[in-house]
Protein backbone atom coordinates (compact mmCIF):
# COMPACT_ATOMS: atom_id res chain seq x y z
CA UNK A 1 0.00 0.00 0.00
CA UNK A 2 1.35 3.75 -1.23
CA UNK A 3 1.54 6.46 1.03
CA UNK A 4 -1.04 7.89 -1.58
CA UNK A 5 -3.35 5.08 -0.83
CA UNK A 6 -3.20 5.33 2.97
CA UNK A 7 -4.10 9.28 2.33
CA UNK A 8 -7.04 8.49 0.65
CA UNK A 9 -8.58 5.20 3.53
CA UNK A 10 -7.24 8.27 6.12
CA UNK A 11 -9.67 10.61 4.13
CA UNK A 12 -12.51 8.17 4.07
CA UNK A 13 -12.35 6.96 7.78
CA UNK A 14 -12.58 10.35 8.78
CA UNK A 15 -15.77 11.27 6.30
CA UNK A 16 -16.84 7.62 8.49
CA UNK A 17 -16.19 5.05 5.76
CA UNK A 18 -15.86 1.96 8.26
CA UNK A 19 -14.51 -0.40 5.73
CA UNK A 20 -11.80 1.93 5.10
CA UNK A 21 -11.16 1.52 9.05
CA UNK A 22 -11.42 -2.13 8.94
CA UNK A 23 -8.51 -2.17 5.78
CA UNK A 24 -6.21 -0.66 8.18
CA UNK A 25 -6.85 -2.28 11.18
CA UNK A 26 -6.51 -5.42 8.32
CA UNK A 27 -3.16 -4.17 7.33
CA UNK A 28 -1.33 -3.27 10.51
CA UNK A 29 -3.35 -5.75 13.07
CA UNK A 30 -0.46 -8.54 12.80
CA UNK A 31 2.32 -6.36 13.11
CA UNK A 32 0.64 -4.53 16.33
CA UNK A 33 0.03 -8.07 17.70
CA UNK A 34 3.81 -8.61 17.15
CA UNK A 35 4.81 -5.91 19.10
CA UNK A 36 2.65 -6.22 22.22
CA UNK A 37 3.30 -9.34 22.39
CA UNK A 38 7.15 -9.12 22.46
CA UNK A 39 6.71 -6.29 25.01
CA UNK A 40 3.69 -7.49 27.36
CA UNK A 41 4.61 -11.48 26.82
CA UNK A 42 1.10 -12.32 27.47
CA UNK A 43 -1.06 -13.53 24.68
CA UNK A 44 -4.59 -11.89 26.48
CA UNK A 45 -2.65 -8.54 27.28
CA UNK A 46 -1.00 -8.54 23.86
CA UNK A 47 -4.79 -9.01 22.14
CA UNK A 48 -6.36 -6.04 24.54
CA UNK A 49 -3.39 -3.80 23.46
CA UNK A 50 -3.98 -4.34 19.93
CA UNK A 51 -7.48 -3.28 20.60
CA UNK A 52 -6.72 -0.17 22.23
CA UNK A 53 -4.05 0.54 20.03
CA UNK A 54 -6.96 0.85 16.91
CA UNK A 55 -9.11 2.36 19.27
CA UNK A 56 -6.67 5.06 19.84
CA UNK A 57 -5.68 5.10 16.01
CA UNK A 58 -9.15 5.40 15.00
CA UNK A 59 -10.05 8.45 18.04
CA UNK A 60 -6.31 10.03 17.16
CA UNK A 61 -6.89 10.19 13.27
CA UNK A 62 -6.69 14.20 13.20
CA UNK A 63 -3.85 14.28 15.04
CA UNK A 64 -1.80 12.08 12.37
CA UNK A 65 0.26 14.66 10.28
CA UNK A 66 1.76 12.89 7.76
CA UNK A 67 5.68 13.88 8.90
CA UNK A 68 6.52 10.43 8.96
CA UNK A 69 4.93 6.81 7.25
CA UNK A 70 2.09 5.67 8.55
CA UNK A 71 3.30 2.52 9.97
CA UNK A 72 5.40 4.18 11.98
CA UNK A 73 2.49 6.57 13.44
CA UNK A 74 0.88 2.92 14.31
CA UNK A 75 3.90 1.84 15.57
CA UNK A 76 4.38 4.32 18.21
CA UNK A 77 0.45 4.42 19.41
CA UNK A 78 0.86 0.85 19.59
CA UNK A 79 4.40 0.95 21.59
CA UNK A 80 2.92 3.91 24.04
CA UNK A 81 0.00 1.69 24.63
CA UNK A 82 1.96 -1.37 25.87
CA UNK A 83 4.01 1.02 28.29
CA UNK A 84 1.24 2.39 29.47
CA UNK A 85 0.00 -0.85 30.51
CA UNK A 86 3.15 -2.32 31.89
CA UNK A 87 3.08 0.90 33.88
CA UNK A 88 -0.64 0.12 34.90
CA UNK A 89 0.16 -3.67 35.72
CA UNK A 90 3.70 -2.66 37.88
CA UNK A 91 4.28 -6.66 37.71
CA UNK A 92 7.15 -8.27 36.44
CA UNK A 93 6.24 -9.11 32.67
CA UNK A 94 9.36 -10.86 32.17
CA UNK A 95 8.94 -13.51 34.18
CA UNK A 96 5.65 -14.83 32.47
CA UNK A 97 5.88 -17.24 29.57
CA UNK A 98 4.10 -16.67 26.49
CA UNK A 99 2.67 -19.26 24.48
CA UNK A 100 4.03 -20.36 20.80
CA UNK A 101 4.31 -17.25 18.25
CA UNK A 102 5.13 -18.21 14.78
CA UNK A 103 6.41 -15.21 12.84
CA UNK A 104 6.72 -16.11 9.53
CA UNK A 105 5.10 -19.88 8.64
CA UNK A 106 6.81 -21.21 5.13
CA UNK A 107 4.90 -21.32 1.98
CA UNK A 108 6.48 -24.93 1.08
CA UNK A 109 8.63 -27.50 2.75
CA UNK A 110 11.53 -27.97 0.71
CA UNK A 111 12.84 -30.00 3.47
CA UNK A 112 11.78 -31.45 6.91
CA UNK A 113 14.51 -31.96 8.73
CA UNK A 114 16.13 -28.20 7.44
CA UNK A 115 12.67 -27.15 8.77
CA UNK A 116 12.74 -28.54 12.14
CA UNK A 117 16.10 -27.13 12.90
CA UNK A 118 14.76 -24.16 11.32
CA UNK A 119 12.02 -24.28 13.95
CA UNK A 120 13.98 -25.13 17.00
CA UNK A 121 16.52 -22.23 16.18
CA UNK A 122 13.84 -19.82 15.57
CA UNK A 123 12.09 -21.36 19.19
CA UNK A 124 15.18 -20.67 20.85
CA UNK A 125 15.98 -17.19 19.64
CA UNK A 126 12.17 -16.12 20.60
CA UNK A 127 12.64 -17.91 23.94
CA UNK A 128 16.01 -16.19 24.74
CA UNK A 129 14.47 -12.73 23.68
CA UNK A 130 11.66 -13.49 26.18
CA UNK A 131 13.75 -13.35 29.16
CA UNK A 132 15.39 -9.58 27.62
CA UNK A 133 13.83 -6.49 29.31
CA UNK A 134 10.79 -5.25 27.38
CA UNK A 135 12.56 -2.38 25.58
CA UNK A 136 15.25 -4.84 24.47
CA UNK A 137 12.52 -7.04 23.46
CA UNK A 138 11.04 -4.43 21.51
CA UNK A 139 13.48 -3.32 19.55
CA UNK A 140 15.01 -6.57 18.60
CA UNK A 141 11.16 -7.21 17.31
CA UNK A 142 11.06 -4.16 15.45
CA UNK A 143 14.68 -4.11 13.68
CA UNK A 144 15.00 -7.63 12.99
CA UNK A 145 11.29 -9.10 12.23
CA UNK A 146 9.51 -6.25 11.64
CA UNK A 147 12.55 -5.32 9.21
CA UNK A 148 12.19 -1.18 10.32
CA UNK A 149 15.21 1.04 10.17
CA UNK A 150 16.64 3.02 12.98
CA UNK A 151 15.18 6.02 11.73
CA UNK A 152 11.65 4.58 11.85
CA UNK A 153 12.07 2.70 15.53
CA UNK A 154 13.36 6.18 16.86
CA UNK A 155 10.31 7.90 15.80
CA UNK A 156 8.05 5.10 17.83
CA UNK A 157 9.99 5.21 20.73
CA UNK A 158 10.77 8.93 20.94
CA UNK A 159 14.78 9.03 21.14
CA UNK A 160 17.65 9.74 18.37
CA UNK A 161 18.77 7.29 16.25
CA UNK A 162 21.80 6.95 17.26
CA UNK A 163 20.94 5.98 20.66
CA UNK A 164 18.81 3.17 19.14
CA UNK A 165 21.56 1.96 17.52
CA UNK A 166 23.50 1.66 20.89
CA UNK A 167 20.22 0.13 22.59
CA UNK A 168 19.92 -2.26 19.71
CA UNK A 169 23.74 -2.77 19.84
CA UNK A 170 23.22 -3.72 23.56
CA UNK A 171 20.17 -5.70 23.29
CA UNK A 172 22.25 -7.72 20.72
CA UNK A 173 24.78 -8.29 23.26
CA UNK A 174 22.62 -9.08 25.90
CA UNK A 175 20.59 -11.70 24.08
CA UNK A 176 24.02 -13.00 23.07
CA UNK A 177 24.83 -13.80 26.06
CA UNK A 178 21.89 -15.80 27.32
CA UNK A 179 21.93 -17.74 23.62
CA UNK A 180 25.24 -18.80 24.70
CA UNK A 181 24.16 -20.11 28.09
CA UNK A 182 21.50 -22.05 26.29
CA UNK A 183 23.91 -23.05 23.37
CA UNK A 184 27.23 -24.10 25.68
CA UNK A 185 26.89 -27.15 27.69
CA UNK A 186 26.87 -27.06 31.13
CA UNK A 187 30.36 -27.50 32.50
CA UNK A 188 29.88 -28.82 36.32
Amino acid sequence: MTTNDENILIAAIKNGDTKAYAQIVDRYKDLVYTLALRMLKHREEAEEVAQDTFIKVFKSLDNFKGDSKFSTWIYRVAYNTCLDTIKKNKKHLNDIAIDEFTFNELDTIDNALDNIIKEEKSALIRNCIDKLPEDSSALLTLFYFEELSLDEISKIINIEANTVKVKLFRARKKLAVILEQYIQPKIA
